[in-house]
């Protein structure tokens, strides 16, 4: 498996490609709300496009206040790295930002995914577009 993470903006052509991820993703599979899911800070967020053998395989974002979001890795490719690439190549972004920590909300679910990659809990419970949530942080500097 070939694995490209590629940055854009809201505005490149490979932003489709991001959106119909996260259509598949949270809209169709964990059925969020489309009104929860599209948001003004797509137009400021630098994008993250994962490219399994030049096929979109996943996508997450990062906002210029280190907000790590929007990560969704489609069904066929889950498993198999491209979410820790995803994860990766978002930290670096942060790093790059100097930003004191990296940030995201977590589905339950995935919190060990956060955890292994030194993401801690810095949250009660809580839900989100009916599903429950953390936040987590890891620690840049």
């Amino acid at each position: 498996m070939n694995l490209h993470i590629e940055q854009l903006s809201h505005q490149h052509a490979l932003w489709a490609e991001c959106r119909m991820i996260r259509q598949r993703v949270f809209i169709e599979e964990q059925q969020v709300p489309i009104a929860l899911e599209w948001d003004v800070s797509d137009q400021t967020a630098l994008h993250l496009l994962a490219l399994t053998d030049s096929q979109p395989a996943g996508c997450a974002r990062v906002l210029t206040d280190g907000h790590i979001g929007r990560m969704a890795v489609l069904a066929p490719w889950r498993g198999k790295g491209v979410g820790e690439a995803l994860l990766h190549e978002a930290v670096q972004v942060c790093r790059q930002l100097e930003v004191t920590h990296a940030r995201l909300s977590a589905q339950t679910h995935a919190i060990d995914f956060y955890a292994r990659a030194g993401f801690v809990v810095c949250s009660a419970p809580y839900l989100d577009a009916n599903i429950m949530h953390v936040d987590m942080q890891l620690e840049l500097v």
